[in-house]
């Protein structure tokens, strides 16, 4: 018997088998209506098991977040997913943005890590933090994906304030983290002042390149020194600033290195039809395995935003 002939070989072919064979219901869910025709309720209903009594979203949606309880992060992965099925609306989202008010800080935004409630299970690696002080990094992708589908909410005026002052910060203070700079993206993807969303990230794009924020040279180079504001060992791609060809970030890189980017990620796909995590988290070993179906989903609509052939 010729078992190769049963060997998936396509990208998407040996992705869903992977899927199939690791995924956790919501991410089976969303790769059957992303790439096999399926439909957007089971979507929902999967995500619904996530669903906190706060409105918000807990129960390790974001693998790396262990517990029940809601949080900030949970939030961005939820609209996310919503996003992504087109049903980011509704009485769902209305109490969602009531959760986001209720744990937004003095500063109008959300915190970076809310603290556990008393009694609460938490994982010694989640950090500690008393939810005083907004981040960005929580805020912008939340804010930006309830602009981007015309959610209109009492929370998002302050929100989008802070938003707005943070990424000019960025543009012109101290060197930030390429974290800071992902969030930022995303809630200049959805602002919907689009005319001052561009010139922002035209500045920001500017300072990106001057500080080399973002790797050019996917192939590994352990010997170059991590450039300012970045970790040793920590790399952004073009392909992760850019998801998709209309990003706001799009325009800070060239031709070529978006493709030379698009090329690497399609050239990672592990042998099992998954990709591989692409930045190491400290977390359990379970969170690790939950991820890699999100990063292999993620990888496939980037390169078939950007035209690569999956079949």
């Amino acid at each position: 018997m010729d078992r190769s002939a049963a060997v998936p070989s396509s990208p998407l072919a040996r992705a869903e088998q992977f899927v199939w064979l690791t995924a956790r219901v919501l991410e089976q869910r969303r790769f059957a209506y992303h790439f096999l025709g399926g439909g957007a309720d089971p979507v929902e209903t999967a995500l619904a098991a996530y669903l906190g009594d706060d409105g918000g979203y807990g129960h390790a949606l974001e693998p790396d977040l262990r517990g029940p309880h809601s949080r900030p992060q949970h939030a961005a992965h939820a609209l996310r997913v919503l996003d992504g099925i087109g049903r980011c609306a509704g009485r769902r989202v209305e109490l969602l943005c009531r959760y986001l008010t209720e744990i937004t800080t003095p500063d109008g935004a959300l915190p970076a890590h809310r603290p556990a409630p008393p009694g609460a299970a938490v994982a010694s690696w989640n950090p500690a933090a008393d939810g005083s002080a907004g981040d960005l990094r929580a805020t912008g992708p939340v804010v930006g994906l309830l602009h981007r589908n015309d959610v209109w909410h009492a929370w998002l005026f302050r929100a989008t304030d802070f938003c707005w002052a943070a990424v000019a910060a960025l543009a012109e203070g101290a060197a930030p983290r390429p974290r800071e700079v992902l969030a930022a993206a995303a809630f200049l993807d959805g602002a919907p002042d689009r005319p001052r969303a561009l010139a922002a990230a035209e500045r920001l794009g500017r300072r990106v390149r001057k500080l080399g924020l973002v790797t050019l040279d996917p192939e590994p180079a352990e010997d170059r020194p991590p450039a300012e504001g970045r970790a040793p060992g920590e790399r952004i791609f073009v392909h992760e600033m850019a998801r998709t060809p209309d990003s706001s970030a799009r325009p800070w890189f060239t031709d070529a290195e978006v493709e030379r980017s698009l090329d690497f990620l399609a050239a990672s796909q592990g042998e099992d039809g998954g990709w591989p995590l692409p930045h190491l988290r400290p977390g359990p070993p379970g969170a690790a395995l939950e991820r890699r179906p999100i990063v292999t989903i993620e990888a496939l609509l980037t390169l078939r935003a950007y035209g690569r052939a999956l079949d």
